[in-house]
């Protein structure tokens, strides 16, 4: 079934075929079989946006305790109940419900045969026996978030046995789509606690919190798309999970912590792209957790993107491609930035660290490792090389012990400071990747360790701008070469000629 949300998945990131700008709502995807029918969608379309639509008639749903009210049900919508148990059958056009008071024991399910409004306007329902609300419809659910109220949701931490999906919470058979200005708060405690079948779409002004999940905190099918807002995940399991298709982010504030050994923070099964926003990341378990992955491209165009993970930080099973932005990584335990595939930079501003060899700030394997531009610096016990033939823009490599939050700096042999940095942890042998537009060919540098520095802006102990004051010099070079080697280096992957 191809949703028009559903993002290919299929991505063979060859090194020409990796130029995932994602400057415009619908890029076409061509799969291993040359098949160009999925669409890579990173904005909404009119039909996904409630203004666009008509709900003429008002249906209330007023929770009290252990009971709860229903007023104004029109021909076509059948209201049942048990108590504060509601379930509502609707065959019309054009339904609004509208959801307010508290519940202790309570719960709404809903089918429809059409898309609908669900008005979150000040609820509180904690469920004793499944989903806290339940949509049995593949159509569209507009969860509006009415201005300035504060909305939450409680499952219960067992289900009972039913031959229908209850996957979560907050789950629906059909898309979801959030918008307005107003407040929800959702706790998981049997599995996820937002889940679609199909997509889920954040719109700007929407304030999302995942207060708790037993699995996933947000997790879908086949895509999420965030268009702004503030969403705060903490779950279990994955924070952020699409099964099958892709996770666009294209603005907002973006904050996930994930706890579980194996978790990842933001997965997607098809293309993970960020084109903006603020995304901080936090995978806290062990073996295996990760900030964000891709099973296929991950993409970074722009936003701020900080990741600290167990094991590696950003990961992606065909290819990471970054454009813009600022992206901090810090593993504790494996390669800070890991790329199965191809790795292009060609813009922003990166801060890698990974810990001691083999692992690496920036690994890509026996792939082609392209650097046209941006400014980026990589620590780790070893690094993958740039392959020289693809890239444009000149990287030194360096080796040798380095002491956390020492200064490390790199200055031209015309006094230009090219580099600031604090080496973020330390290391007996530490191998330093760096590369930017100011390394120029032919000319002479000096490396330097500790020394002094004021002014500047500091992201995650790279410093632009300021004024450095040299400390003991380690070493010279000459930028003869697209890649220059200084010192007792360890280098993995990257730069092989089988990737062309």
């Amino acid at each position: 079934m191809m949703k028009r949300y559903l993002i290919a998945c299929y991505m063979m990131a060859l090194a020409g075929a990796l130029c995932l700008g994602c400057t415009s709502d619908t890029d076409e995807v061509t799969d291993e079989n040359g098949d160009t029918s999925g669409e890579v969608i990173t904005e909404p379309s009119g039909d996904d946006l409630v203004e666009n639509a008509t709900f003429s008639t008002v249906v209330g749903i007023v929770y009290s305790g252990t009971t709860a009210s229903v007023t104004n049900a029109a021909s076509g919508v059948t209201v049942s109940q048990s108590g504060a148990n509601v379930v509502i059958t609707s065959t019309i056009e054009g339904v609004e419900y509208v959801l307010s008071g508290t519940t202790t024991a309570g719960s709404l399910k809903i089918y429809s045969d059409y898309k609908f409004k669900l008005n979150f306007n000040g609820v509180d329902i904690t469920s004793t026996s499944g989903p806290a609300i339940n949509i049995q419809s593949h159509k569209r659910v507009f969860a509006v978030l009415t201005e300035g109220t504060v909305n939450k949701l409680t499952d219960s931490s067992s289900y009972p046995t039913s031959t229908e999906d209850q996957k979560g919470c907050l789950f629906s058979e059909g898309q979801l789509i959030f918008s307005g200005s107003g407040s929800l708060t959702v706790s998981g405690k049997y599995k996820h606690a937002v889940c679609s079948d199909d997509y889920i779409l954040i719109r700007p002004g929407v304030q999302l919190t995942v207060a708790a999940a037993a699995t996933d905190g947000i997790h879908t099918n086949e895509a999420i798309l965030i268009e702004g807002g503030t969403v705060q995940v903490t779950s279990t399991d994955e924070g952020i999970n699409c099964d099958e298709g892709a996770v666009v982010i294209n603005d907002g504030t973006v904050t996930v912590t994930t706890k579980a050994a194996s978790a990842k923070g933001i997965k997607g099964y098809g293309n993970v792209t960020i084109n903006g926003g603020t995304i901080n990341v936090t995978a806290k378990g062990g073996d295996s957790s990760e900030g964000i992955e891709s099973k296929s491209v991950l993409t970074i165009n722009g936003g701020t993107v900080e990741v600290t993970a167990y094991d590696d930080c950003i990961n992606a099973a065909s290819g990471i491609v970054i454009t813009g932005g600022s992206v901090y990584c810090y593993s504790s335990n494996n390669d800070g930035i890991d790329s199965n595939g191809p790795l292009t930079i060609s813009g922003g501003l990166i801060v890698s660290s990974g810990t001691t060899s083999p692992e690496e700030g920036i690994d890509c394997d026996q792939n082609t490792f392209k650097i046209t531009g941006g400014t980026l610096v990589g620590f780790g016990g070893a690094t993958s090389t740039p392959t020289s033939s693809a890239s444009t823009q000149r990287s030194l490599i360096y080796g040798d012990s380095g002491t956390s939050n020492q200064y490390f700096s790199v200055v031209s042999s015309t006094g230009e400071t090219v580099l600031v940095c604090k080496i973020p942890r330390t290391y007996s042998q530490m191998t330093l990747l760096f590369s930017s537009p100011s390394l120029t060919a032919g000319t002479s540098y000096t490396i330097y360790s500790g020394g002094t520095v004021s002014g500047g802006t500091d992201f995650h102990g790279l410093y632009t701008a300021g004024t450095y004051t040299a400390g003991t010099q380690l070493s010279t070079f000459t930028s003869s070469s697209v890649v220059t080697q200084v010192g007792n280096v360890s280098t993995g992957g990257g730069g092989q000629p089988g990737w062309r």
